[in-house]
């Protein structure tokens, strides 16, 4: 399997919109591209499939043992001409301090070569010690370096003699300043690919930029040159919950999921049936509903101008439907949500008022514990999740039940997470289905035993 990783030195160096232009233009020639996103990330997974046409997959240490995301990589890559992961802040960054969730980690456990991104902007000779430092600190493999955001040729010419003076890796590309690659950023992030106008013809311009001024047959040599994988081959997955169908939300209030959780629906036997929540008025013929995460905020008006749909939903939890919500899918099932000063009416099934704040309420890794008051069948053990909320709620009912006794990390109230109404289970945890957490089986055999009860 040829693969390559594209790193950088820090957060924001423009890896995604590099991996992105990479990942259409080795398209284009024909090829086969399967991209990786290394550890818990939405956004930058959507921008990696739009370009490849393939599902993105995630790399995560906190959800998934080095074996298990390892075999993950090597069985989604199968029929693939060349694998591209594209790293999270940079090379060397990481949670634990001895680095063994890092980047660097994850280069060396799967014996793939690096191909660094710097920003060069107000840079020159000083990019020779920041690279002899990143080839000292550890034993990765560097075997590419992407000169990004240079300032015209003369920058070039500087930043390419100083590298090639101190050190001996290539430079196989060197992309300028161009306001075409600029994607967009929020606080949660880059925008996603739903919301950008005329989506095929951004990424073709930004492939046409970046596959221009990269060297993409180096590059190719760089992936072929990657070492075979020894790994067990994954479990088959036991069918059971054949007519099982799961309605989840999918548009631009929803899109937060990861793909391999989408596919273990279907290897489980059930359905999927995507539906809209700001255009559709009623839910599709289904026994359960699944509401991700996404940008709920951003539309408020039109959720809550979709009075039927929030009006059945309501209807359907009160005659028994199982619902799993995660953070976006909680605001949306609360009273009301507020952002800017605006307030709007939402679904009012959970006995909370979700409110939008300026800076972040809960980021990062996630513990927790199973309560008595969890709906699903009960697990042992301590169970790994992430959080990255902007929103708190306020008025949460005094009677509220929790499903979740954390371990670390904020979720609803710091100490708790996963309110449960009825048979609603929604918190601000966002899950990884994995062997250690296998979710998505658990929720399904919930909603199965409730389809069953509601036929007798």
């Amino acid at each position: 399997m040829a693969r390559f990783m594209i790193a950088g030195a820090h957060k924001s160096s423009g890896k995604t919109v590099v991996s992105t232009g990479l990942a259409a233009a080795l398209s284009e020639q024909g090829g086969t591209v399967q991209c990786f996103k290394k550890g818990p990330d939405y956004i930058d997974p959507m921008w990696l499939s739009s370009a490849s046409g393939r599902p993105c997959y995630n790399l995560d240490f906190n959800t998934m043992p080095a074996p298990e995301f390892t075999a993950l990589m090597c069985d989604r890559s199968r029929g693939a001409d060349i694998a591209m992961i594209e790293a999270n802040k940079g090379l060397y960054d990481g949670v634990e301090l001895d680095g063994s969730d890092a980047n660097s980690a994850l280069a060396k456990l799967t014996k793939t070569p690096v191909v660094l991104v710097i920003d060069t902007t107000g840079m020159t000779r000083g990019i020779a010690p920041l690279l002899q430092g990143y080839l000292t600190f550890d034993d990765v493999n560097i075997a590419g370096l992407i000169l990004n955001k240079v300032g015209g040729p003369r920058h070039e010419d500087k930043l390419r003699a100083a590298v090639e003076a101190y050190t001996e890796i290539p430079v196989i590309g060197a992309i300028g300043r161009n306001a075409a690659l600029d994607i967009g950023e929020r606080h949660l992030g880059l925008t996603t690919p739903a919301e950008t106008s005329q989506l095929d013809a951004k990424i073709a311009e930004i492939a046409r930029i970046v596959g221009g001024q990269v060297d993409l047959e180096l590059l190719k040599r760089i992936a072929a040159s990657a070492p075979a994988l020894d790994v067990t081959s994954q479990a088959p997955v036991v069918t059971r919950f054949e007519g099982v169908r799961i309605g989840y939300a999918r548009d631009q209030a929803f899109g937060f999921y990861y793909a391999d959780d989408l596919e273990a629906f279907a290897a489980l036997g059930a359905e999927l049936v995507p539906f809209n929540t700001l255009s559709d008025q009623n839910l599709p013929d289904v026994d359960g509903l699944f509401l991700g995460g996404g940008f709920p905020e951003t539309q408020m008006a039109a959720l809550s101008g979709n009075t039927a749909l929030r009006g059945q939903i309501k209807q359907q939890v009160a005659a028994g439907m199982p619902i799993y919500a995660e953070c976006g899918g909680l605001m949306y099932l609360c009273r009301s949500m507020a952002w800017h000063g605006e307030v709007y009416d939402m679904c009012d099934v959970v006995g909370a008022d979700a409110v939008m704040c300026a800076r972040p309420q809960g980021r990062g890794l996630v513990q927790y514990t199973t309560t008595p008051d969890h709906i699903w069948a009960s697990r042992s053990g301590v169970a790994k999740a992430h959080e990255f909320h902007y929103a708190r709620l306020d008025n949460v009912a005094v009677d509220t039940k929790f499903g979740r006794a954390l371990c670390r990390g904020h979720g609803i109230d710091g100490a708790h997470d996963g309110i449960v109404t009825g048979n609603v289970l929604a918190g601000f945890c966002h899950q990884r289905n994995s062997q250690g957490n296998p979710w998505v089986a658990r929720f399904l055999d919930f909603v199965q035993g409730v389809k069953v009860a509601h036929q007798a």
